[in-house]
């Protein structure tokens, strides 16, 4: 029997995906400082690392980023579009606010998951009933302080591609956080997180595209064009 106060895997999927998002999202740095960024870090065509990566999608709270999740399920002739913002406030409270297709606010705060839609009682639960959902939110406080070797405790981190675009994925080194998670994959260009694909271990891989990806995003319907989008191409102008 389920436990009722136990989220349901989507819905597990999606909060492990704003904790990360919330941990090290927030609105695009200003042109000129990227640019400074750029030209500190030597060629923009560089091989990215552990370290670089770390240092550079690290932003102390407050912070804020728009999101677009991407739900995928065989129910559905296309991803759902589910659009609103994530938050990290000053006094670290981590919150999802959708504001498409329907308004619902998510806020996770002193180990607590509290939901609230229009038209429906709040729910809550806590976070030690979603076992994977503590142990991400653990292991993702390494990331808001660029630790690597804390990090490494928990995941196996790789890293590809350039300073311009870079992949980072992390794979659960516990067996029964891998169990539920399969890999959480950060896709990004120069110091700004674009997007997130949390693969769960039993279902299809749910996106959250970030900051300047909503942007491009805007107007692009086709799950494919979506996806090439998410890991980096630029896609959006042939997909309209």
């Amino acid at each position: 029997m389920s436990d009722p106060l136990r989220p349901e895997s989507g819905r597990s999927m999606a909060i492990a995906a704003m904790l990360l998002a919330t941990t090290v999202a927030m609105a695009p740095l200003p042109a000129a400082e990227t640019r400074r960024d750029a030209a500190s870090a030597g060629l923009v065509g560089a091989d990215a690392d552990v370290d670089w990566v770390l240092a550079r999608i690290a932003r102390p709270a407050p912070a804020r980023t728009p999101f677009l999740e991407l739900r995928d399920s065989p129910l559905l002739k296309a991803p759902l579009r589910v659009q609103g913002e994530y938050r990290r406030e000053a006094d670290d409270a981590l919150v999802r606010e959708v504001s498409s297709p329907y308004p619902e606010t998510t806020t996770i705060a002193e180990g607590t998951v509290r939901i609230e839609r229009a038209g429906r009682s709040p729910r809550s639960f806590a976070m030690s009933r979603a076992p994977e959902l503590a142990a991400l939110q653990a292991s993702f406080g390494a990331l808001l302080a660029g630790d690597r070797a804390r990090l490494e405790r928990h995941y196996r981190v790789e890293v590809d591609g350039s300073r311009r675009a870079w992949t980072l994925v992390l794979t659960p080194r516990d067996a029964s956080l891998a169990a539920q998670v399969a890999s959480v994959t950060l896709y990004g260009r120069g110091a700004e997180l674009r997007c997130i694909e949390s693969a769960p271990a039993d279902g299809r891989v749910q996106r959250s595209l970030l900051a300047g990806a909503v942007v491009d995003a805007d107007g692009v319907d086709d799950p494919v064009a979506l996806a090439a989008l998410c890991r980096g191409a630029d896609v959006a102008a042939d997909a309209r």
